[in-house]
């Protein structure tokens, strides 16, 4: 195995597990927080900053070495200004389905994306549909299995299957969310993965205009806070929830600002333009158990029987799902080109060969 195929299939595999976790971490104190009295509109405004400042720090560096980009011109703003758009109304759904809901149901519901984003990637011709291949029918089988746990994860709770040994000291009412919530909850966080898959293949398409990762993130998260302050101040105009304490809620702040809108969309940012769209999303089965484990650890969660019932259906799904992706991409060659010359022919091998996506050596903005 060369360095290159490593690095695409063993480092971005392991990375994207990392982020897995760290995303759930977010989620988990997210909840805390709001449980807390934190106004998930301060929480949005608050984390898109938090991100473009520490992107802000590198930047200088990064513009230096941009040489062989294209340049940055209209079309390409407003493109990165739609994903800026997209993914504050994707977190105005996602946060306020949380606080109806659970950390669990939140993952659970991510395990939607595969199914979205492969749908939407098929419509937009991002994806090979071979209705007679194996691989083909390995990603639309797990779709359909991965949407049917989900939804028996939205719709049905069930009984209770694991109870915390102390409740949790919270007087929020959200904290133990009713079914008429569950049910709400779970529906807009089902909304908020659907514009989560329109968000990914927009990023896709991004990409190919313009490779460099930091760039993109910086300035999407930039256009993010510009759009979210207004319409977060206009939801929540009460300026006293806009103080911060030095508790859990400036905690769960500045880590989702470093690790979920900055790293996090880095990763998913280098994985979309190397690996695809699809590849990214389906690995979301995965925070379930973080998820679960985390809230009845950490938040008190109570375990239900839905949960567990539709988790073990998801990760049928997401196997079946990945296991056809990984069986597609030898086919593919992985983005390489061979021409191979003639036996007699004095041309090395090596030269012969002509790597299809040259641009990750065009700047370290365009390396993960």
């Amino acid at each position: 195995m060369t360095w290159r195929h490593f690095y695409r299939d063993v480092v971005l595999f392991a990375v994207m597990i990392i982020v897995e976790f760290s995303n759930v971490g977010s989620n988990t104190l997210f909840k805390a927080a709001t449980d807390r009295g934190l106004s998930y509109h301060v929480y949005i405004v608050y984390s898109y900053a938090v991100s473009t400042l520490v992107l802000l720090l590198p930047l200088p560096l990064i513009i230096r070495r941009t040489t062989g980009l294209p340049s940055i011109n209209s079309s390409l703003l407003f493109r990165i200004l739609l994903l800026g758009a997209i993914d504050v109304v994707s977190a105005l759904c996602g946060y306020r389905g949380l606080e109806y809901s659970s950390p669990t149901l939140a993952s659970a519901a991510g395990n939607l994306m595969p199914a979205f984003t492969f749908i939407l990637a098929v419509f937009f011709r991002m994806e090979k549909v071979d209705l007679r291949g194996s691989s083909t029918q390995a990603k639309i089988m797990g779709t359909l299995v991965s949407i049917s746990g989900a939804l028996i994860v939205v719709l049905y709770k069930g009984p209770t299957i694991l109870s915390p040994s102390q409740p949790p000291k919270v007087d929020s009412q959200l904290s133990s969310p009713s079914h008429t919530n569950w049910v709400l909850g779970g529906s807009l966080l089902a909304l908020q993965y659907l514009i989560f898959s329109v968000w990914y293949i927009m990023q896709a398409q991004v990409m190919k205009l313009y490779p460099s990762e930091l760039i993109v993130v910086f300035l999407y998260n930039l256009f993010a806070t510009l759009i979210s302050a207004p319409v977060c101040f206009l939801a929540e105009p009460n300026l006293s929830s806009w103080r911060l304490n030095p508790d859990i809620t400036m905690v769960s702040i500045i880590y989702s600002g470093i690790f979920f809108t900055c790293l996090s969309v880095l990763v998913h940012t280098c994985c979309t333009r190397l690996k695809g769209p699809v590849y990214v999303s389906i690995f979301k089965p995965l925070s379930i158990g973080i998820a679960a484990a985390s809230g009845v650890i950490f938040l008190g969660d109570a375990l239900y029987l839905g949960s567990v019932v539709g988790g073990v259906i998801l990760s049928i799904g997401f196997y079946a799902a990945i296991w056809g992706k990984a069986k597609e991409e030898p086919s593919e060659d992985r983005g390489i080109i061979c021409t191979r010359t003639p036996s007699n022919s004095k041309t090395p091998l090596l030269q012969s060969c002509k790597v299809e996506d040259n641009r990750e050596t065009l700047a370290l903005g365009g390396k993960c």
